[in-house]
């Protein structure tokens, strides 16, 4: 017969380990705030005590709060089973996130709660200093004093800070007594403003970006406060009219339906996107950091930016997004880990998905290279006698005529209006050929090159009315005269559209 052995983990070692699941103070924080809009809650704040020895932040919320019985169990490690059905608005998996988030900045935290406003706070704390020294996993059922210390620290905290919330009554209050990963400076300053940056510059636009749906909602629109601000959602899907949208994807796997769509932003949104109060960046933030797959689990964005190993990270595909939604049941099958910040796309998806994330690069970088032609000036000194001039652009160098040529000049001078028209239209045909002669050696896609064409719509209708009289049908026309100006077909006006389709 053989001999059992019941062996118990090292409390201590057990929670350092779980802690490390790739964790930052972002998605540490964001993980908390899931478990409060599971629990219903519309104001969220996040507050720091930079005076207490060490740091204190405080994640409050007016959800529905815990008597001490569900307050114990949700402190259990874990508290739920990953298989279990939940749902659809629970943004929880694995019933860890509340201690992994908590453990992975903190070394002691604690959770003050109580059933609505007129209820009684209860108070727990894990401590891995009480773990490492009992050897034994014992959850602390904090007394009065330490409750009533924590919350007046709390209330007198929040109070402190501009921008509260009217009508804000916390339920439920976490502390993270001491952040072990700021506190590895020397100077106390330094762990000030390492924190600070972390605090304002990474933290509140990752928040912004993950519960934008949320903060958005017309109805019922969930706010958050972190020290002195009232976040602002950023969508990363503006709903412009310029914006392309491709045609969605959907596919029911394992009885869920995944819905994909690509957004091709504008090339406007270049420029903008210099401009730190544009809608399609944020500060510090490019396009290209922004470019990729925004994976929505519940309304919520639990990984955005890049192609999940689909396609490599460009330049070039600066312009594309998207959007995928999927629900909470296939966690297991998207390999949804811990933290919320690693997807596996399924073997049986991997096809299809990396066809349309092509599709969507594709047109971006049409859109980038047809509409996106930025010129920049060069000065000289001398006159430039060359037939072509070379010109500086955000794609590279392009060949373009000579304009101030002055044979050129003296002959485009020299002929009447219509002669004019004539005379640019050809000119146009030439670069946009020879440009994609130079640049098909370099494997870029000149196929189209929307630089200013300098002619009205009916302009380009006259000069297709005349091809249509002496004889070319509209393939021809198509072919030989719209793709040679450096037209692209799909994004004609609508009235050259009409006449191509008559």
């Amino acid at each position: 017969m053989r001999a059992i052995q019941t062996i118990e983990p090292n409390p201590e070692h057990l929670i350092k380990s779980i802690a490390e699941q790739g964790y930052t103070l972002e998605t540490a924080v964001a993980d908390l705030i899931d478990n409060s809009i599971s629990a219903a809650a519309t104001k969220i704040e996040i507050v720091v005590n930079w005076d207490s020895e060490p740091f204190e932040l405080f994640i409050a919320d007016n959800g529905n709060g815990m008597n001490l019985a569900h307050l114990i169990e949700c402190m259990k490690i874990p508290s739920s089973s990953p298989e279990g059905k939940r749902k659809k608005s629970d943004l929880g998996r694995f019933g860890l996130g509340l201690k992994t988030a908590s453990f992975s900045q903190t070394r002691l935290f604690s959770v003050l709660s109580r059933e609505g406003e007129e209820g009684d706070f209860k108070s727990v704390t894990w401590d891995v200093e009480h773990l490492k020294t009992t050897g034994k996993w014992e959850l602390i059922i904090d007394d009065a004093n330490y409750l009533n210390e924590n919350l007046n620290t709390y209330r007198k905290l929040s109070k402190s800070y501009l921008s509260s919330m009217e009508g804000f009554n916390a339920n439920t209050i976490i502390l993270w007594k001491g952040l072990y990963k700021y506190e590895q400076y020397l100077e106390k300053e330094n762990s000030k403003r390492a924190l600070k940056e972390d605090l304002s510059e990474i933290m509140k636009k990752h928040l912004e970006l993950v519960f934008h749906r949320f903060m958005e909602d017309k109805d019922n629109p969930l706010k958050i406060r972190v020290n002195n601000r009232i976040l602002t959602p950023f969508n990363p899907f503006p709903n412009e009219r310029d914006v392309r949208l491709i045609e969605d994807k959907q596919k029911l796997f394992q009885g869920e339906s995944i819905t994909i769509q690509g957004h091709i932003l504008p090339a406007r949104s270049i420029d903008e996107s210099l401009n730190n109060s544009c809608i399609w960046s944020q500060s510090q933030k490019n396009l290209m950091d922004l470019e990729g797959l925004y994976w929505y689990r519940g309304n919520r964005v639990i990984l955005y930016g890049g192609w999940n190993g689909l396609v490599k990270k460009s330049s070039k595909y600066k312009l594309a997004r998207l959007k995928i939604d999927v629900g909470n049941s296939i966690d297991h099958l998207i390999h949804l880990n811990v933290a919320k910040s690693k997807i596996k796309i399924p073997y049986d998806l991997q096809k299809p998905f990396k066809n349309y994330v092509v599709e969507v690069c594709q047109e971006a970088k049409r859109e980038l290279y047809n509409r996106g032609l930025n010129k920049f000036k060069v000065k000289s000194s001398k006159k430039d006698l060359n037939i072509f001039s070379k010109i500086a652009t955000n794609k590279g160098v392009i060949l373009e005529f000579n304009q101030d040529h002055p044979i050129l000049k003296n002959f485009y001078d020299s002929l009447s209006d219509a002669q004019k028209l004539k005379y640019s239209i050809i000119q146009r045909m030439i670069s946009v050929k020879i440009n994609k002669i130079r640049k098909a050696h370099e494997q870029e896609d000149f196929e189209y090159l929307e630089s200013p064409l300098n002619l009205s719509v009916n302009e380009i209708i006259q000069n297709i009315e005349e091809l249509r009289k002496l004889g070319f049908d509209k393939k021809q026309i198509t072919v030989s005269f719209i793709q040679e100006l450096g037209l692209n077909v799909n994004t004609l006006p609508l009235e050259i559209k009409v006449l191509l389709n008559e």
